[in-house]
């Protein structure tokens, strides 16, 4: 990703030095292929703007005028501007070593937007819509143990605990390693998987040998909700949140949710109670409560 960064285009030293000490940096810190790649990629079209400045010329005045023409001008997402900040940040307070309150940023707020949840019908008609035995593989495990999909492609053999039946995530989001559900289906359908694929060291392998991909499995997800006659829009993250909101109507505890999803903190996991329109039928309103004095009743 460096190189291909540093070819395209007529940067200085000083700013390839930059971008190879940023890049050296978040590999000896151990964060993710993607999170490096984004990190990278977010720094250079920062230093695209800057030029043909010096980086020393880099102050809070600079990185706000930056940010403000990204908005104004370039219409970027609330994502992307989060991403751009953590970027610069990144270098100036981990690279440079800057004292994080010199370069404390106003943050854009983001809209709270509920997240869209599938019934458990729609789920059952996305599977069944499946064929293939290891599209369905992926789809299942995605949905029945929670999983992001970054999550799943880096699965293996020895994550699957069948005595426990639990599965192992290894480095999660964060870094993080946890357990999560594995349904006594899943794992029959896994061994049968298993007999016909013999994948050698990811659970789910492409042609190569290697993980399989991102792009697939997005690709396997939508045709299989046109099959299934899903209108909605959705992504194969909305399996993840599905899995969730149905534990929740469930009545598993929210706590244990927390744990399953690896969040870090229980109000990312309370969003789940604002969807669970199952939960939500069960209560009862309080002028439901009241005596008759109301006379609502339709005559």
């Amino acid at each position: 990703m460096l190189h291909s960064i540093l070819d395209k285009g007529s940067v200085t030293q000083e700013y390839a030095e930059a971008l190879r000490l940023i890049g050296d940096k978040l590999i000896l810190r151990n964060y993710s292929p993607n999170t490096v790649r984004t990190y990278l990629h977010m720094f250079s079209k920062f230093l695209d703007y800057l030029a043909p400045l010096p980086l020393r010329h880099v102050n809070n005045e600079v990185i706000k005028e930056y940010h403000l023409w990204l908005v104004k001008d370039c219409k970027v997402s609330i994502s992307y501007q989060n991403q751009s900040i953590n970027a610069i940040k990144f270098y100036l307070e981990q690279v440079l070593h800057y004292p994080k309150q010199h370069f404390e940023l106003t943050r854009p707020i983001k809209a709270k937007k509920l997240p869209k949840v599938l019934s458990k019908e729609e789920v059952s008609c996305i599977l069944n819509a499946t064929q293939n035995k290891k599209h369905k593989a992926i789809l299942a495990i995605i949905y029945g143990a929670g999983l992001r999909i970054s999550e799943c492609i880096a699965l293996r053999m020895e994550d699957i605990d069948a005595s426990q039946m639990t599965l192992w995530v290894r480095n999660g989001k964060g870094q993080k390693d946890r357990m999560t559900l594995l349904s006594y289906d899943l794992l029959l359908y896994l061994r049968s998987y298993y007999k016909l694929y013999r994948p050698k060291k990811w659970l789910f392998e492409g042609p190569k040998g290697t993980p399989y991909s991102t792009s697939s499995i997005r690709n396997i997800f939508l045709k299989s909700c046109g099959k299934a006659g899903i209108k909605s829009h959705v992504t194969v993250h909305t399996l993840r949140h599905s899995f969730a909101t149905h534990l929740l109507e469930n009545g598993t505890n929210l706590r244990y949710i927390q744990k399953l999803l690896g969040h870090n903190s229980s109000k990312t996991t309370e969003i789940y109670t604002h969807v669970s329109t199952e939960n939500l039928a069960n209560i009862t309103s309080p002028l439901d409560l009241l005596n008759n004095d109301l006379n609502l009743k339709v005559k």
